[in-house]
């Protein structure tokens, strides 16, 4: 649906923010993700690599 969109989810650490990263990803969007705390941040993109249709391509 989303093939080839690429997408940019700012406050993805949690809440609709997280949310909306995961559903984006799963539609077929490349995501990137941006929050405040780096901690909450690692936790989002492991939650979104969980889904078998998400990879990791680069992180910091």
């Amino acid at each position: 649906m989303l093939a080839g969109q690429v997408a940019l989810v700012t406050g993805a650490s949690r809440g609709i923010g997280r949310g909306i990263a995961l559903q984006l990803g799963k539609a077929g969007a490349t995501v990137y993700i941006t929050g405040r705390a780096p901690e909450q941040q690692d936790k989002a993109l492991t939650r979104l690599l969980k889904s078998p249709s998400l990879d990791e391509t680069a992180s910091e």
